[in-house]
């Protein structure tokens, strides 16, 4: 059957600089509404309702310390950070954006890679010139991959938290743990103790909200399906808002471009379709894809395929490594995403 003639992701090169970087780093569009009122606490866990009180405890650490409504002093003993640690789809990152929108002044909101690669763009220096005299640096799917991430954000954060700044984290891992299965983190137990002493740790349990209200697969389609679905999506939706690739050759393509690009790789789309999914054997595409997943989630972005189901994409091989977290997360966004319901 002939391909359709809809734009590829492969032809995009996207190009940003370190102040675009700075500009996107606000809370994604489907938290653009998340307040601490509108979050559903599932009454089967306490712990997430416990986690909004902290949260609000937090925001009050502002308030009355040193002029003003909100100050720049802590009061003594209180930390520095507060770091949000639970599983998929507890509602962290709902959690977090609401803390962003209630911190006072200069803030920032952003995954761990994008602060990573804001450094790639701008050199460390100016990147602390940038984010020092924020009221708050929050950072979402906090994760270290690789030795010089932890000297990074080990160093950035204590050069921020010095100068008033103070931080609010999402991940899957405890501060503590962090890094392992990935590198030696052993032989960086002193950045990463540094790292977790800065925060308030808050443990949120809970079932993902994504498989309680989907089914937990991620369909595949056969080739006259897709066609259809990316007719119908192309028809319905405005200009170049519809991409269809071959699954290998976006892989090879996503390679030539920094992850920190992605956000603007996504930008405009309403639908991506993937022909001749199949399961990743190479650790560095499946990064890659993940960093993709991610960001298509973040901009609420419909994924179709062909070939393999997208939640079978990691291969038990990877699912058992060191990245298991990070993997599963992705597969849990790509079952919301495929079945239509990506928030």
């Amino acid at each position: 059957m002939q391909q359709l003639s809809v734009p590829s992701l492969a032809e995009r090169a996207p190009q940003m600089s370190g102040a675009e970087m700075a500009a996107s780093l606000v809370p994604p569009r489907q938290f653009a509404d998340a307040t601490l009122e509108n979050y559903r606490p599932d009454p089967d866990y306490p712990s997430q309702a416990q986690a909004v009180a902290k949260v609000l405890a937090f925001v009050d650490t502002w308030k009355g310390a040193g002029g003003g409504r909100f100050g720049r002093r802590r009061a003594p003993g209180v930390k520095p950070g507060l770091y949000l640690d639970g599983g998929f789809g507890v509602g962290k990152t709902h959690l977090l954006a609401a803390l962003w929108k209630l911190a006072p002044g200069r803030k920032y909101f952003g995954t761990f890679i994008e602060y990573t690669a804001l450094v790639g763009a701008l050199g460390y220096a100016a990147t602390v010139k940038l984010l020092s005299g924020a009221s708050l640096l929050a950072i979402d799917e906090f994760e270290l991959d690789d030795p010089g991430d932890t000297m990074l954000m080990s160093r950035l954060l204590g050069e921020l938290t010095a100068s008033g700044t103070r931080i609010a984290a999402t991940s899957n891992t405890p501060p503590n743990a962090l890094g392992e299965g990935r590198f030696a983190a052993s032989d960086f137990l002193r950045e990463i103790r540094s790292m977790a002493d800065r925060f308030e740790i808050v443990r949120i349990d809970g079932l993902d909200y994504r498989h309680r209200e989907v089914e937990g697969h991620a369909p595949a389609l056969d080739e006259d399906a897709f066609d259809a679905a990316i007719t119908d999506a192309a028809s319905a939706g405005t200009a170049g808002s519809v991409t269809a690739d071959d699954f290998r050759s976006l892989l090879a393509h996503l390679a030539t471009v920094h992850p920190s690009r992605y956000v603007k790789l996504v930008d405009g789309l309403d639908t991506v379709g993937l022909r001749g999914v199949r399961t990743l054997g190479d650790q560095s595409d499946a990064l890659r894809f993940v960093a993709l997943v991610d960001r298509l989630y973040d901009a609420q972005v419909r994924v179709l395929g062909t070939g393999t189901p997208l939640d079978s994409v990691f291969g038990e091989e990877m699912l058992a490594g060191g990245y298991r977290k990070k993997y599963l997360r992705a597969v849990s966004r790509l079952i919301a995403m495929t079945t239509g319901q990506p928030e």
